[in-house]
């Protein structure tokens, strides 16, 4: 089971699913009202209740998370508590440190790692320095004087700047 769970990368949905799991033991409805569209992470990543609960399936098959028991529910059917397992941690904990690749995974997968980290207690630092590391090629070769009358590259740098601004804040606050 281990194998096929480092196999199968991970969707974005599981990741977030994953770390909301990795808070307490929960079911699919708490779950999904934390990731719905006004719960805390579906401010930054909105994962409607029936992708909730197709990829704890998932998370379930790979063996990153289990079943631990079932309660009553309020007012249907039994809820099923599922935690995290060992493997889950571990795969959710190499995600949460990995900064994204590209400038356009900021708004979503950056901040969505960003908000799960501050969630779990954890500093965001290290990935803030490692996320502006590995986007510097990328800012530095959009500086390149051939780049400079091309419409795409002029909006290109414009979010690389924006992006840059925001590290920087980032990085402020959380070494105050």
């Amino acid at each position: 089971m281990e194998e096929e769970a480092e196999l199968r990368p991970l969707s974005t949905t599981e990741y977030a699913v994953l770390g909301v799991l990795a808070e307490q033991p929960s079911h699919g409805f708490a779950l999904s009202k934390t990731l719905g569209r006004r719960g805390t992470i579906g401010r930054v990543f909105t994962v409607h209740r029936p992708l909730v609960y197709r990829a704890l399936d998932r998370l379930v098959a790979a063996g990153l998370a289990e079943p631990v028991h079932a309660e009553k529910g309020k007012a249907g059917p039994q809820r099923v508590i599922h935690r995290i397992t060992p493997e889950g941690t571990r795969r959710l904990n190499r995600w949460l440190n990995e900064p994204v690749l590209h400038i356009r995974d900021i708004r979503i997968e950056f901040l969505l790692k960003l908000a799960l980290l501050r969630r779990s207690g954890g500093s965001p630092l290290g990935l803030i320095e490692q996320q502006r590391a590995t986007l510097d090629p990328t800012l530095e070769a959009l500086d390149e004087p051939s780049s400079r009358r091309d419409d795409i590259a002029l909006w290109r740098r414009h979010n690389a700047a924006a992006t840059t601004t925001f590290l920087d804040a980032l990085e402020e606050r959380y070494r105050n």
